[in-house]
Parts: C-alpha cells; structure tokens; sequence
C-alpha cells in the first residue's frame, strides 16, 4: 500500500495553500508568544532552548516558500509540521519546566484540520502525544509516576484541543465553501478571484514576478443547452472544469465568472507560458469534451503583466477578455493572446490547429509567438 496516498488521498491542494497562506501571520505570532516566554524564563532555563523554536520557525517559512512549487505541496506542509513538533518537543525538553510546558505541543495541532484531512489530524495528534510522553517520561519519569496528572492533562489538552478544532473547521468550511466554490463545477468563483488578484497584486510588487491570465469561454454553449438541454450542459460545463484542473500546476487557480466563462490566473507565468497553457486548454475542450452529440469546443483569450514591473488585474484581465472577443470574432474554436497586459492593446489570434500554434514541445513553445498572426 502506498503509505503516503493512503494518508493525503485526493487533497483539495488549492484549500491547502489558501489556508497555509493564510496560517502564517498566526503562526508567525504564536512562535513569538512562546519564543518570549523562552526568552523570559532564559535566566533560569537558559538561552539555548530557543535554538529548536527558531529551527521550527525556518522550517515553516522554508516550507511555505517551497511547497507552492511542488507536485505535492503537502508533502512539504505536513513534513515542516512534523518537524517543528519535534523541535518545539526538544525546546521543552530543555527546560526545567518541563511537564508544565508539555502543553504547548496542543498549540501547532490548532494548524492541522485548517489544511489536512480528519485522517491527517488523527496521525499529528499521535505524533504530539507519543512526543509528549517520550519528553515527559525521559525528564520527569518519577514524578509522573508519582503523580500521574501531571501527564494526563497535557496529553487532555492535545486531545480536546485537536476535536474542536475539527468540528470549528468543518463548519467553517461548509460556510465558506458556500461563499467562494461554484456549486456545479466545484471551482472557486467570482468572489473568490477578487480577493486572489488582491493577493497576487500584492506579491508580484515583492517579487517581480509576473502574473498570467487566461480567459475561456465555450463556444456556441446556448445551443449545447437548446439541443440536448440543460442537464448535458450542466455536465459539459463539469467535464471541461475537471480537464482544466488536470492541466494545471497545484498553485495555478481556475474559476468559474459566468454561465459558461472561466478564468485560470498563473502566477510567475509570463505571456508565451500563460499561451501554451490555454493552447493545452484548448486541446482538451476540443478534442476530448463531448456534450451529448454536439462538439464542444472553448475559445481562449491570453495575457499577462511584464515582468519586473505591478501586476495591475484589471488591466490583464481586460486584455485577456479583448483576446477572447477576438478569438470569438475571427471564428471561434481558437486561442488569441494580447500583444501587452494594457486593455486595449494590440491581440495576436492563433490559427484554429487542434493541436494550437505553439508547438507540443517546450522547445516550439519556447519561440514564443512563432506561426501568430497580427489582427489589426
């Protein structure tokens, strides 16, 4: 059995590092609650038991630069988590406090159910109370012992501390999900792409990096439903969802604005790499969708911020919607992409290829607009 698909199964990894994103000013926080009280108790405990806390803190930051570019940002996640467990087990294991600091291994448990599933959590709350009693009973063992307490409420408060955080973040979910996941394509929806191109606004200012759009739109969709009715459409509409998230890497985002629109936003995907990915995208929905008897086919508008410079999400995004009108007007069943990220500015059309102008490979992909043709 394969250990680790046993343990994170289908992983809603758009979730994971939503909420990872979000966990880090928390966290951050928390590391310096605990790291005060290290550094208030340090004349009496010393200075070196907040070498493990500060190792715990760079594990959590290294892993939340790198798990965004993984296959399995989970792995990554979970892994940091473990360790940092372990780390802040040896800072109290340091301590002369040690059964009364027990309690703080209860503290990065909070984390888990915000990101993993009840599986996951089960398997932390025994990595948090098999280190609670290894530190417990290589410290203190007689005075456990003596005074079994001591003990079991830490090992208590790991447990209660882990089911209402389960139960809080299965109700938060279900609210939430309400508020951004389209309930038909299960993407995330028009409100959940406003509060993501804030983001995104805010890290390309940092980085640099630039930032990619993509604007689909089914072709000829009202004809789809007129023809075999609602129901197909409705599972068009879910098929071609499922094969844009098939595409995607784990940090790109897909969402559902319309009846029959979606937009993918590609962080540090420039304009050629945000192009051969809707060139994919188009593939899929021509080749492979079938709705019902008619042949389903997407057209595709394509832009990006330059890189080095703000990524400014109206502006993109209107230069991809001008690139899909293009694509639309020039006779559909196509990927067009904006000569610039400015609303407005000049679009370049691909020709209609089943296989698209950009080549299979990475190295016709890496020519850049190669076999476009200039619409005026």
């Amino acid at each position: 059995m394969d250990l680790s698909n046993w343990l994170f199964g289908e992983i809603d990894r758009e979730r994971l590092l939503d909420m990872d994103r979000r966990l880090r000013p928390v966290r951050r926080n928390a590391v310096g609650v605990l790291a005060a009280a290290l550094m208030i108790s340090a004349p009496w405990t010393g200075w070196w038991t907040l070498g493990p806390l500060v190792a715990a803190a760079g594990l959590f930051a290294l892993a939340g630069r790198r798990a965004p570019k993984g296959s399995h940002p989970e792995y990554a996640i979970f892994g940091a988590w473990v360790m940092a467990e372990a780390l802040i087990a040896g800072s109290v294991a340091l301590t002369s406090v040690t059964i009364g600091a027990l309690s703080w291994l209860a503290i990065p448990v909070v984390t888990l159910p915000a990101r993993f599933s009840a599986r996951v959590v089960a398997v932390g709350v025994m990595i948090a109370l098999s280190l609670a009693l290894a530190v417990g009973f290589s410290t203190e063992a007689q005075a456990l012992l003596r005074d079994p307490p001591l003990i079991l409420v830490p090992t208590a408060l790991i447990l209660a501390t882990a089911m209402l955080s389960v139960a809080l973040m299965r109700s938060d979910i279900e609210h939430r999900d309400e508020c951004v996941i389209d309930q038909l394509t299960g993407l995330l929806n028009r409100r959940a792409l406003a509060t993501r191109s804030k983001e995104l606004a805010q890290q390309s200012a940092v980085s640099g990096e630039p930032i990619g759009i993509i604007v689909g739109d089914l072709d000829r969709f009202k004809a789809i439903n007129d023809s075999v009715g609602h129901a197909a459409g409705d599972a068009v509409l879910v098929d071609v969802a499922y094969r844009m998230r098939v595409y995607l890497r784990a940090f790109d985002l897909a969402y559902r604005i319309g009846g029959e629109e979606f937009v993918v936003m590609l962080p540090g995907a420039d304009l050629w790499q945000a192009a051969a990915l809707a060139d994919d995208l188009h593939t899929a929905a021509v080749t492979e969708t079938d709705g019902g008897g008619e042949r389903v086919t997407m057209s595709f508008g394509v832009s990006a911020s330059a890189r080095g410079e703000p990524f400014r999400y109206g502006e993109v995004f209107a230069a991809a919607d001008a690139a899909l009108y293009e694509a639309k007007r020039t006779g559909r069943d196509r990927v067009c992409v904006a000569a610039s990220g400015a609303a407005g500015g000049e679009v370049l059309a691909s020709v209609p290829a089943p296989l698209g102008v950009f080549g299979a490979s990475p190295r016709a992909r890496a020519a850049g607009p190669r076999g476009l043709m200039k619409m005026g």
